[in-house]
C-alpha cells in the first residue's frame, strides 16, 4: 500500500468512532439542566467524549480489519490499555490521547489481518486463530510502550508547542486551517488534518480532575476558549454552499434548469440542515477547479473572522443547522454564537454574487452548462429497496470496469473508495449517469466515486454481489480505448470525407442508443452504430492498422491513415466468456484492408452465452472531427454495405 493509499484508508477507518459523537452530543446536551435537567443523560453523553481514545481504538481496529471482525475491535482494547497504562509507568506525564487509540487500533487491525487464521500446535491450538489477535496485540503493544514511554515525551511537547503555536497565531492560524481543509476534500485526506485539530491539539482539564484534548473534546467539556476550528463553518455550510447552488441554478440555461435543479435543491438542503457539503462540492469541484479555489478561500476567511470576532461554537459532526441548535446555549458557547447566522446571510450573498460573476466571466461549466448534450442525466436505480440496491451496485462495478478490475471496496460517508487495477478501466460517463457527483482518479490504482450518503450502503451492496459472481465490465476494454466522455456531434453532412466505414459483420443495423451498455448508449465510448450479426466473419471496417486486439478476443480497434479510432466490440459483456467463441485470425500491428477478416466467431455458441450479440461499431475519437453520417439500414453485407462515413471538421 503506498503513503496516499495508508492515508486514505486510515481516514476512511476514523469515520467510525467520530460517527458516535452525534448521539454523544444529543445525551449531552438533552441532560443540562436548560433542556431536560436529568444529569444521568448528561453523564451518559459525557462518558463517550471522556473515553474516546478508547472509542477509537476499537473503531480503527474494526475498521481496518478486513471485515469489521469483533476479534480486532477487541484487540484494539486490549492494545490500548496495555500501551497507556505501560507508558504512564515510564513516564507519569505521557498522555497521547485519542493517537493512543489510532495507534493500537491500528496495530489490532493489522494483527488480525495478518494472524487471524494462524495454526499453533495441538496442545495450543485454543489459542490460535482469531482468540491469537488480542494476545498478539497486546504483545507488539508493550513493546510499543517501551519505545514510546521514552520517545513519545519530546514528540508530545513538540504537539502540544506546535498546537500552542497555532493558537497564539489565532485567526491566521484558524484560517490557514480552514484554507488546507477545503483543499483536501478531493483526497479524502483532510479526516487526518481534523483528527489532530478536533481530537489532539489543545488541552483542557475540568473541575473532575479529567484531561480532554482537542477542539471537539474540549468544547463539549465546557472550555469557553475552544472552537476555533469549527466557528467559522458554520457560516459556509449552512448558508455560502447554498448560495453557491443558488448561482449555478440560475447559471445554467433556462431549459436546463428543471434538469439540475432538484439536484442542487437536495444538496443545498443536506448543506444547510447536517454540514455534510461533499455531495454540492463535487458537483463544481472538478467541472470548474476555479471556483473550489474560491470556496477555499472563502472558508479560510470566514474561520478567520470567526476567530478575529472571538466567537466560540462547536459540533459533534459537522457545522449543520442541527448542530447550531444544539450547542447554541452549551457552557462553552460564546454569548455571540448569533454572529455566526449574521455572517451566514453575507457569506450566502457573497457566494452568490461570485459564483455568478465568476461562472458567467469564465463560461465554466457547472451543473447545465456542460457542452455536451444531457450533461446531468441521473439513471440512479430505485436504491430504496435491496433489489434496487443490488441493481446500483451491479451497475457501479460494471462501470469501474468489471469485478476482474475491482480490488478493494471501500467507503466513507459520502464517496466510494476502491482501488482497481488499472484506473483508465473506469467509466467516469457511466458513474455520472448512475448518480454519482464525480469520479476521483488519485493514481492508476486509488479512485473515489462521489454517490453522497448512500455510499456505506452502495459498498455493502458492491461487496455481496462480488462475492455472489463475477460482473463483466461495460465494455470497460473499449472505454478504455476512449480518452474520454464525448460531445454529441454536429450535423456535418457538407463537410469532406475522412473515410468511409464498412459493416464488418454482416446483420441488421441498430441504432446505438438501443445497445443494451450504459457506456455504449449514452455514446461516453464514441458515436456509430451497432450491428446484430448473422454472419461469422468480422472483418475490418476500412483500412488501417490494428493497434489493439483484446485478449479475449471480442473486440478490436483500428486506427485509420487519417487517424480515426475505430472500436468494433462483438456483443455485450462478452469479456466474460474469456475469449470462447472467437478466433483471432490477426496479430496486434498489421496493416490491414477494408473488408479483411479479423475475426471468426461461433455464433450459435455466443448467441447461446453473451447478454448481447449486439455489437458497437463507433469512432471512439470523434470529437477531433465535425461527426458521421450514418449511411446503412436494416440489412448490411461484411466487407461491402458502407456503414457510416466520418467527416471532417
Amino acid at each position: 500500500m503506498n503513503i496516499l493509499g495508508f492515508f486514505q484508508r486510515l481516514g476512511r477507518a476514523l469515520q467510525l468512532p467520530i460517527a458516535v459523537l452525534p448521539v454523544a452530543a444529543l445525551l449531552l446536551r438533552f441532560g443540562l439542566p436548560d433542556l431536560l435537567n436529568v444529569p444521568f443523560i448528561a453523564q451518559a453523553g459525557g462518558a463517550i467524549f471522556e473515553n474516546l481514545a478508547l472509542i477509537f481504538a476499537i473503531g480503527v481496529a474494526s475498521s481496518w480489519s478486513r471485515d469489521s471482525a469483533g476479534a480486532a475491535a477487541l484487540a484494539g482494547a486490549v492494545g490500548y490499555f496495555v500501551l497507556t497504562k505501560a507508558m504512564v509507568t515510564i513516564n507519569p506525564e505521557i498522555n497521547m490521547g485519542v493517537l493512543a487509540g489510532i495507534i493500537t487500533g491500528l496495530v489490532g487491525g493489522a494483527v488480525y489481518n495478518r494472524w487471524s487464521g494462524i495454526k499453533l500446535p495441538d496442545f495450543l491450538s485454543f489459542f490460535g486463530g482469531k482468540r491469537f489477535v488480542p494476545i498478539a496485540t497486546g504483545f507488539f503493544c508493550l513493546v510499543l510502550a517501551a519505545i514510546f514511554g521514552y520517545v513519545w515525551p519530546p514528540v508530545q511537547h513538540a504537539i502540544h508547542a506546535g498546537g500552542e503555536w497555532i493558537v497564539s497565531a489565532g485567526a491566521l492560524g484558524s484560517g490557514i486551517f480552514g484554507f488546507i481543509n477545503r483543499l483536501l476534500i478531493p483526497t479524502g485526506l483532510h479526516q487526518v488534518l481534523n483528527t489532530i485539530a478536533w481530537f489532539q491539539i489543545g488541552e483542557y482539564t475540568n473541575a473532575a480532575g479529567a484531561i480532554f484534548h482537542g477542539d471537539i473534546n474540549r468544547f463539549y467539556a465546557g472550555d469557553g476558549s475552544a472552537g476555533m476550528f469549527m466557528s467559522g463553518f458554520f457560516p459556509i455550510m449552512m448558508f455560502g454552499l447554498p448560495g453557491a447552488a443558488l448561482a449555478m441554478y440560475l447559471a445554467a440555461p433556462k431549459a436546463r434548469r428543471p434538469m439540475v435543479g432538484g439536484m442542487l435543491l437536495s444538496v443545498a438542503i443536506t448543506a444547510f440542515l447536517t454540514g455534510v457539503t461533499e455531495p454540492l462540492e463535487f458537483l463544481f469541484m472538478f467541472l470548474a477547479p476555479l471556483l473550489y479555489l474560491l470556496h477555499a478561500v472563502l472558508t479560510g476567511i470566514s474561520l478567520f473572522i470567526a476567530t478575529l470576532l472571538d466567537i466560540h461554537a462547536g459540533f459533534s459532526f459537522s457545522a449543520g443547522a442541527i448542530d447550531y441548535v444544539l450547542m447554541y446555549n452549551l457552557p462553552a458557547a460564546s454569548n455571540n454564537v448569533w454572529i455566526l447566522l449574521v455572517m451566514g446571510l453575507i457569506f450566502f450573498v457573497i457566494y452568490f454574487v461570485l459564483f455568478s460573476a465568476v461562472i458567467r466571466l469564465f463560461n465554466l461549466k457547472t451543473p447545465g452548462r456542460e457542452d455536451k448534450d444531457g450533461s446531468v442525466v441521473l439513471e440512479e436505480a430505485n436504491s430504496n429497496t435491496e433489489e434496487g440496491m443490488l441493481q446500483l451496485a451491479t451497475s457501479y462495478i460494471a462501470a469501474i470496469g468489471g469485478s476482474d478490475n475491482l480490488k478493494a471496496i471501500d467507503a466513507c460517508i459520502t464517496r466510494l473508495r476502491l482501488s482497481v487495477g488499472d484506473s483508465a478501466r473506469v467509466s467516469d460517463a457511466m458513474c455520472k449517469r448512475l448518480g454519482a457527483s464525480g469520479v476521483v482518479k488519485l493514481n492508476k490504482q486509488t479512485i473515489q466515486v462521489i454517490v453522497g450518503a448512500k455510499a456505506e450502503s452502495i459498498s455493502d451492496a458492491m461487496k455481496k454481489v462480488v462475492a455472489r459472481g463475477p460482473v463483466a465490465a461495460a465494455s470497460a476494454d473499449a472505454v478504455s480505448a476512449a480518452a474520454a466522455p464525448v460531445a454529441k456531434p454536429k450535423a456535418a453532412s457538407a463537410a469532406a470525407t475522412v473515410v468511409e466505414l464498412v459493416a464488418p459483420v454482416s446483420g441488421e443495423v441498430v441504432a446505438l442508443d438501443q445497445v443494451p451498455d450504459e457506456a455504449f448508449a449514452s455514446k461516453a465510448v464514441g458515436d456509430g452504430v451497432a450491428l446484430k450479426p448473422t454472419g461469422k466473419t468480422v472483418v475490418a471496417p476500412a483500412a488501417g492498422t490494428i493497434v489493439k486486439i483484446f485478449n479475449t478476443n471480442h473486440a478490436f480497434c483500428l486506427e485509420t491513415e487519417k487517424g480515426a479510432e475505430i472500436v468494433v466490440h462483438m456483443g455485450i459483456d462478452t469479456v466474460a466468456l474469456n475469449g470462447q467463441g472467437f478466433t483471432r485470425l490477426v496479430d496486434e500491428g498489421v496493416e490491414v484492408t477494408a473488408g479483411q477478416p479479423i475475426l471468426e466467431m461461433d455464433l450459435e455458441y455466443l448467441n447461446a452465452h453473451a447478454r448481447s450479440m449486439i455489437s458497437p461499431v463507433v469512432c471512439s475519437n470523434i470529437d477531433d472531427f465535425s461527426g458521421l453520417a450514418i449511411k446503412a439500414q436494416g440489412q448490411v453485407v461484411a466487407g461491402q454495405t458502407p456503414l457510416y462515413e466520418i467527416k471532417s471538421k
